[in-house]
């Protein structure tokens, strides 16, 4: 019997064909996720707004953060059973994203606020359902949620355009009424706010729209391409897209609920191909919004980060 050796693994179909025998593979079976795999590190941003127990419902979580975020193919081919239509084959990549607060220091290290084990795949077009070749991210996050959040893949010979994004809660129920509150506001003092001495370089600026931590990760540099991931849990290409949240009960609450429900998440990569006199340098810059339901409202959780990719040792 041979011994399992997890640096040996490869996924293969065991029984049953999938698609024409001896099939040739393609160049780059991870298509547009390929330039993914390996190590990022960067810097970002982060706010959550955080039920409070207590005198008011609320607090505004600010962190100015560093990040790592490792990537690892899955060989082989994922075969996908068919039904309706023939067997596909996914391809895919392992993740792990570690974030940590830049300024806050527990214990002599860096403060964890989030650790994220997950995977990309590539989708092969298909036709039941009638769908164009998309991505998925498959995420588990410590705090009870798992998410499956699918769109699309595209390329500009471009640099990005980050759209404005917005951390101001609404109301659940339509007409989905903005509800803005006063901790938005860095001149006015609060005890419901991060404290300043921990977000030193956060400007009301990056308070009002996360995203221009983006635009000034893409300043004086050259951008020949840039590949654009754009996701969602809900459907982006209805009615036949796939993705949705699950929550532990904990989050869902009783009565009165729910704690801090994930409904939906958002989220754009950018993956860019930066030229100087150098080389090549490749940077990943993403925008992701969660929505937390708690107190009859939605109360949006926004990230941003610019990584850049490690070279890899001769």
């Amino acid at each position: 019997m041979n011994s399992l050796d997890l640096d040996d693994f490869e996924i293969t179909p065991v029984s049953g064909a999938i698609g024409p025998v001896g099939a040739a593979r393609a160049p780059n079976p991870l298509g547009p996720l390929a330039e993914l795999r390996g190590k990022w590190k960067g810097t970002g941003f982060n706010q959550i707004w955080r039920p409070f127990h207590g005198t008011q419902d609320r607090f505004l979580e600010l962190n100015e953060t560093a990040e790592i975020l490792q990537f690892v193919e899955i060989p082989g081919d994922i075969p996908n059973r068919g039904l309706l239509q023939s067997d596909i084959t996914l391809h895919g990549l392992t993740y792990l994203q570690k974030i940590n607060d830049a300024n806050v220091v527990v214990n002599g290290k860096l403060a964890g606020i989030h650790i994220e084990p997950g995977i990309w795949v590539s989708v092969p077009a298909t036709t039941n359902p009638l769908d164009p070749a998309a991505v998925a991210r498959l995420a588990t996050i410590p705090h009870g949620t798992s998410l499956v959040a699918q769109g699309s893949a595209s390329t500009v010979n471009a640099a990005p355009t980050f759209v404005p994004a917005s951390i101001t809660p609404f109301t659940i129920a339509p007409p989905n009424k903005l509800i803005p509150f006063p901790e938005t506001n860095l001149e006015v003092a609060t005890g419901f706010r991060t404290p300043p001495g921990d977000i030193p370089h956060v400007t009301q600026a990056m308070v009002d729209n996360p995203n221009v931590a983006l635009a000034a990760g893409i300043a004086g540099k050259t951008i020949t391409s840039t590949t654009i991931l754009n996701i969602s849990t809900i459907d982006l290409n209805p009615p036949s897209s796939g993705g949705g949240t699950s929550n532990i009960a904990f989050l869902q609450g009783a009565e009165g609920g729910p704690n801090a429900l994930s409904v939906q998440m958002d989220a754009t990569f950018w993956l860019e191909r930066c030229e100087d006199p150098l080389g090549v340098q490749w940077q990943l810059q993403y925008s992701q919004r969660v929505l937390l339901n708690f107190n009859g409202l939605s109360w949006p959780h926004v990230s941003v980060a610019t990584l850049t990719k490690v070279k890899e040792k001769s």
